[in-house]
This record gives C-alpha cells, sequence and structure tokens, in this order.
C-alpha cells in the first residue's frame, strides 16, 4: 500500500471530514486539494467524484468545464461526510487496513497520526 493509493487517499478524506463534524469545525478548504495530497488533479477528482457518487459525501459540485466531457469538481464549505460515510469509513475492511498502515508510517516516521477518529 502507498500514500497515493485510492483507498488511502480516501480514508484520509473521510477522516477529515468525519473528524471536523465531530469537533464542530469548518474544513479548511486549503487541506482538500490535490496539492496537499500530492497526486494529480484528474486523480484528485475521480477520488471526490466517487466518493460523492457513492454517497459518502455531499456538499460539492459537479462544475461544467467547457470543451470536456466530465464535469469539474469543486469542493464548498458546505463539503461533509454523510451517515452512510461514516459506516464506511468505520465497518469497511479496506479503511480499517488503511488505518492501521497510516497509523504504522506514523510511528515508523515519528510523525503526527491523521485527524481521525
Amino acid at each position: 500500500m502507498s500514500k497515493d493509493d485510492y483507498h488511502v487517499i480516501a480514508y484520509k478524506i473521510l477522516a477529515y471530514l468525519y473528524a471536523c463534524l465531530k469537533q464542530g469545525e469548518n474544513i479548511d478548504l486549503e487541506y482538500l486539494t490535490a496539492e496537499n495530497f500530492k497526486i494529480n488533479l484528474a486523480y484528485w477528482e475521480y477520488i471526490l467524484e466517487h466518493l460523492y457518487k457513492s454517497n459518502f459525501i455531499e456538499g460539492i459540485k459537479l462544475v461544467p468545464i467547457l470543451g470536456k466531457e466530465n464535469k469539474g469538481i469543486k469542493i464548498t464549505a458546505q463539503t461533509r461526510i454523510t451517515p452512510q460515510g461514516i459506516e464506511f469509513l468505520q465497518e469497511n475492511s479496506m479503511m480499517k487496513r488503511v488505518k492501521e498502515f497510516l497509523q504504522s508510517v506514523s510511528k515508523r516516521n515519528n510523525t503526527e497520526p491523521i485527524r481521525s477518529l
């Protein structure tokens, strides 16, 4: 598993949104960017689109882009995790493996773990 795997990025997004929801904090729009996650924009939009279409997140906008068949993704201040996203984050076996992976990387690198559950 690597830091830019689909499930790792999805876990980080969902865990961050859930932490913000539980703490009553607004999301940091600068945190939720392709640049911050060190991935390309097309991959970032792909991940967000599928989290949205799977009903794991809400409050994003699909923005038509002139000359493109697919719509761009815009995160808004209203972006949140859904109850279905919370369940996926907590109950899905792949998400549990990603959480363990990120915790082990954090311990190895002596860094602060991701904001999460």
